[in-house]
């Protein structure tokens, strides 16, 4: 597009604070090379669970304003991280958070986890075709840790990314758009492994407990992982921005812990695996840019944009 860089990365995440965990290393690092970074937001995240005891009041089973108050975490977040395009999936609150899976929440009225997935993905279409994105990140089929919502946006931005590409499909939503790539939220599990024992070893009164390996979404067998993006440059607007989410993350140096107060890692070097696009690397060779191989403008591959 005229207006837009030749690079455009697009993430789809389920609630406010996913992605400066997942991927503000990623978004980052793209948005200071120059790159458009769009993320779009399923969900206000109204259900989460207020870890600051003077926030208490926001919570959805008090006030319920959590989700007017992580808007704004999500605007100093990306700010943090140098990401001007931020968006709702339809709109602020148009998909509710769905609470954790088998919960009540599943099943009111908005909630994301019930909406029809071609219905949701029609809002992300519209954003395809706008921003026309050469990458595409997002989870996993069972959203990196089995989150309702997850699942659903992994689910969303799936059938988003098919019907974009369709030229029958609303041509009043702008002109058909095929993602190169898609990758998912991976880590290998050898890097959790170091990074838990390394939080045992500097810090392990840091947080009142320690979570488990698998409690870190998307941990998967190093085999799996095609490409892995390093990031140490931009571990300062990483801990910021997951700093910005305050009513869900509290951060100590290289460690944050969620409302269970359970010490995790910080992981700068983000990992992901392609599952649709061609790799760039051989067999058993990580690809180190989410746009290698990617054709520019004049249709040279992999040329530097």
């Amino acid at each position: 597009m005229k207006d837009l860089p030749a690079r455009r990365l697009l993430l789809v995440h389920a609630h406010p604070d996913d992605e400066s965990i997942n991927n503000g290393a990623t978004m980052a690092r793209y948005a200071a090379e120059g790159a458009h970074v769009t993320l779009v937001t399923c969900t206000l995240g109204e259900e989460g669970e207020v870890i600051p005891p003077e926030l208490a009041h926001l919570a959805a089973d008090r006030d319920d304003t959590l989700g007017t108050h992580r808007i704004g975490e999500l605007t100093a977040a990306m700010r943090e991280l140098g990401v001007t395009d931020h968006r709702f999936l339809g709109g602020p609150g148009r998909y509710r958070d769905s609470g954790m899976m088998g919960t009540e929440q599943n099943r009111r009225p908005g909630a994301f986890w019930a909406a029809p997935v071609d219905e949701a993905a029609g809002h992300l279409v519209e954003v395809i075709r706008s921003v026309r994105p050469q990458v595409l990140v997002t989870y996993d089929p069972d959203g990196g840790y089995g989150h309702p919502d997850h699942i659903q946006a992994h689910r969303v931005a799936t059938r988003a990314a098919e019907l974009a590409a369709d030229p029958a499909y609303r041509p009043s939503s702008g002109a058909p758009h095929a993602i190169a790539k898609i990758y998912w939220n991976r880590v290998p599990r050898p890097v959790v492994e170091e990074g838990f024992a390394r939080l045992r070893a500097d810090a392990p009164g840091i947080f009142p407990g320690i979570a488990a390996v698998d409690d870190v979404p998307g941990v998967v067998d190093e085999a799996l992982v095609t490409t892995e993006i390093e990031g140490a440059e931009f571990a300062g607007a990483k801990t910021a921005a997951m700093r910005a989410h305050a009513t869900q993350v509290a951060v100590d140096g290289p460690f944050f812990a969620l409302s269970n107060d359970l010490g995790q890692p910080v992981f700068t070097t983000e990992y992901y695996q392609l599952v649709h696009g061609t790799p760039e690397r051989g067999e058993g060779v990580r690809e180190s840019d989410l746009f290698a191989g990617v054709p520019d403008p004049t249709g040279t591959p992999g040329a530097p944009e």
